[in-house]
């Protein structure tokens, strides 16, 4: 029996990627159990929408057809939805149009296969939901309210459209596994009487299908909305993020013996003499990189990272490795985190912790005076940190600070050492055209209460720098090892930029006055099939754009045309958005923003699952044995990784946009100065100038006339007077509300006075 690539592979060589199963019964000489092994193959490719029955015994591979498509459901809170497809699909451009009236058969999230059933000249698709593959709700975290009509759970996620019924008896968890967190309140809550108005979480027992409510039962209580620490609850249970370790896994954890056999120190490198340090954050609680840089005495550099060695304590199938890879990554919010390993593993045994013993995986590397590898070994170690280094410390010490200097008195030459090497590598980088955005992050801030008391911009200084060039260059060079010695892997891959999107951006940045410099995009013609309303289908040839001839220096030439001007933050924003997501894969295909052919992700396995099977990997290759993952395996890993890694960072940006949008709460009715970041037909995003914080000014709260948006020029224009708002335009707003549903900020527009004239008078 084939394999699923090779079976979709031989349908795919067929006339349009089509066949039947007598076809390939026939074709595939399957008799017996081979007929009915082939027949189970089908169904299970079709049901995970590799394949599309089109009628009974009737396939056609879904990535070459122009009829249907597969993707993620992506439901807007007016009830239509997006479908973002896994494959391009030559005859549409961008995500598929549902209506609501299709779209309410998914829930959020949900991968679904869809039928196009219209596209436009422009590429612009409509379909409907044929049918759902992969549920992306087990469980829905929303609001407990009691109605004439029966109990019911509102999902705190206003994309889910369909509320949840609560049976008699399934209101009230049979153990409330946060009883120590909930308030007084839901502690003595005895029955639904008591919960209206309380966040609960619900296990979806039957789904929404034709026209019956979805049914589900109460899991958990987490308390009323306002009480402390249930937004950051909410978030993790709306993503789905795994916080809780099983029984198992604790268990495991804590029987992991804290002293190092001396076995296992005999077979390796012993680095504990050398001055080794790490550099992080002030509120880091693991550490799990450390680095030491030499020169030697033919003037090249010797750089040496040491990275936790996770994989001599997390072992392949254990129950600590599973658990691991069901969570794919740590998840960081403001004031807490959600580690992807035990505490005993994350913040003990594992982080290289000062002045004691602890295991790593090394890449040593010698680069000459132009940051060019000439040397590398990889081995396993064992170090001895000297000091716990911060970034703010250490950049005081580059800086001249005389006490961080007498305290650090012998380490103060090897960070200087330190930062000519990182601004070496950082020149090689530029050279060769790597992307360098240097895009501020915000900084919640707290007082020892766990309160928030401010937003500020993250400080980046020279010891940020240091870490990240020093990363780099480790992470390139095992990638490099791994792919010369033909080892199946997972790469860090960041593809080419979907010509659409690069061609939106070259017209917002065309009104600055700024290019990328690739001249004209060529376009392709297409033939689609399009339904008429009668239900028949007629051809139609439609253009769209086609490959670009584009590279990184093409954007890295603008981010250094733009560096300090006004409109930097916007563009370099605009530029980000032009560009794919970087993922996993365990095909490389480079790395187009870092302008690197050969990249991975080796310096975080506390914190990234594809970090500790590069680790894996690199380790079975130092001991001289064969590959042990299959392609196929790293492929699926190299996928939930992904999946999981977009996961977090959107319940990361979620939960701070709400934190900053309950801080403005108390601001309603101020004042402030701002910078227009975007511009859409409903009206502007604006920044603060004072606070990292943004929201909308909406187009018909515009005073005067009546104002429209111009697509072509990404500008609100006035009717009347023609007066323009654009992106880079400063203005002064008020903050009008603040969006309890959405967690938005909503301003008006303030503004001048106007200036008083003196009438003349009369001479009659």
């Amino acid at each position: 029996m084939l394999a699923d690539a090779d079976l979709l592979a031989h349908i795919s060589r067929l006339p349009h990627s089509r066949a039947t199963f007598k076809q390939l019964v026939r074709e595939l000489t399957a008799r017996g159990d081979q007929r009915e092994a082939l027949e189970r193959e089908l169904a299970r490719l079709a049901g995970q929408g590799e394949l599309i029955e089109t009628r009974s015994g009737h396939y056609v591979v879904t990535r070459s057809s122009t009829e249907y498509t597969v993707g993620r459901l992506r439901v807007h809170r007016d009830g239509y939805a997006f479908v973002i497809s896994d494959s391009p699909n030559p005859a549409i451009q961008g995500d598929v149009f549902i209506p609501p009236d299709s779209a309410q058969k998914a829930m959020n999230g949900d991968r679904v296969l869809a039928h196009i059933a219209r596209a436009g000249p422009d590429g612009r698709a409509e379909g409907e939901i044929v049918r759902i593959l992969r549920r992306a709700h087990q469980t829905v975290v929303g609001e407990f309210r009691i109605r004439q009509r029966g109990n019911w759970v509102v999902p705190f996620d206003t994309r889910i459209q369909q509320w949840i019924e609560i049976p008699e008896g399934l209101e009230v968890p049979a153990k409330r596994k946060n009883v120590d967190r909930v308030g007084a309140k839901a502690i003595q809550a005895a029955g639904p009487a008591d919960m209206d108005g309380m966040i609960v979480d619900v296990e979806i027992m039957e789904y929404a299908e034709d026209g019956e409510n979805a049914a589900g039962r109460v899991i958990e209580i987490l308390g009323y909305p306002d009480d402390f620490g249930v937004d950051v609850e909410i978030v993790i249970r709306k993503h789905h993020i795994p916080h809780e370790f099983p029984p198992e896994v604790i268990e495991q954890a804590r029987a992991i013996p804290a002293a190092i056999p001396e076995e296992e120190l005999r077979g390796r490198r012993d680095f504990r003499d050398y001055d080794i340090v790490t550099i992080d954050g002030e509120t880091a609680r693991d550490f799990d990189d450390a680095v030491w840089v030499d020169q030697l005495g033919n003037g090249n550099y010797a750089l040496h990272v040491h990275i936790a060695d996770v994989g001599h304590y997390v072992q392949p199938g254990s129950p600590i490795d599973d658990e691991a890879r069901l969570r794919g990554t740590s998840v960081y919010f403001p004031d807490r985190a959600v580690p992807m390993l035990p505490v005993e593993l994350s913040t003990d045994l594992c982080s290289l912790r000062p002045d004691v013993d602890r295991l790593v995986l090394s890449a040593m590397l010698e680069l000459d005076h132009r940051g060019d590898v000439v040397g590398q070994e990889f081995t396993t170690g064992v170090i001895r940190s000297r000091h716990r280094m911060t970034y703010t410390d250490v950049h005081r010490i580059l800086e001249g600070d005389p006490d961080l200097r007498a305290r650090y008195a012998g380490m103060t030459g090897r960070f200087e050492l330190m930062r000519e090497l990182a601004l070496i590598l950082n020149r090689k980088r530029v050279r060769r055209g790597s992307m360098d955005f240097d895009l501020p992050e915000p900084l919640i801030e707290f007082d020892e209460f766990g309160e928030m008391t401010g937003i500020s911009r993250s400080p980046r200084n020279i010891a940020h720098r240091i870490i990240e060039e020093f990363m780099l260059a480790a992470n390139e060079a095992v990638a490099g090892r791994l792919e010369s010695l033909g080892l199946p892997s997972i790469y860090r891959i960041h593809e080419q930029p979907d010509p659409k999107r690069v061609m939106d951006f070259e017209v917002i940045a065309s009104t600055f006055g700024y290019s990328l410099g690739i001249g004209a995009i060529p376009v392709k013609r297409h033939a689609i099939m399009e339904r008429r309303r009668d239900g028949s289908k007629f051809r139609r040839d439609i253009t769209l754009p086609t490959e670009i001839n584009i590279s990184s220096r093409n954007y890295q030439k603008l981010i250094r045309q733009i560096e300090g001007k006004p409109e930097e933050r916007i563009l370099s924003y605009l530029m980000l958005r032009s560009l794919k997501q970087a993922r996993y894969s365990e095909d490389n295909k480079g790395h187009f923003a870092l302008a690197s052919e050969t990249y991975t992700h080796f310096t975080s396995p506390i914190r990234r699952y594809p970090d500790l099977m590069v680790h894996r990997i690199l380790k079975q290759q130092l001991a001289g044995k064969p590959p042990r993952w299959t392609v196929a395996q790293l492929q699926s890993i190299s996928g939930d990784s992904s999946d999981s890694e977009r996961r977090s960072a959107e319940a990361e940006r979620e939960l701070v946009e709400w934190k900053k949008a309950k801080f403005m709460i108390d601001r309603v009715g101020e004042e402030f100065e701002g910078l227009i970041i975007s511009t859409a037909k409903f009206g502007f995003f604006v920044e603060l100038s004072e606070l990292f914080v943004e929201g909308i000014v909406t187009i018909d709260t515009l005073p005067g006339e009546r104002f429209n948006f111009h697509d072509n020029t990404r500008q609100i224009i006035g009717e009347r007077t023609r007066r323009q708002f654009s992106i880079g335009d400063r203005v002064r707003v008020q903050l009008d509300r603040v969006d309890a549903v959405e967690k938005k900020l909503v301003f008006s527009l303030v503004e001048p006075e106007p200036r008083r004239t003196r009438k003349k008078k009369s001479r009659y």
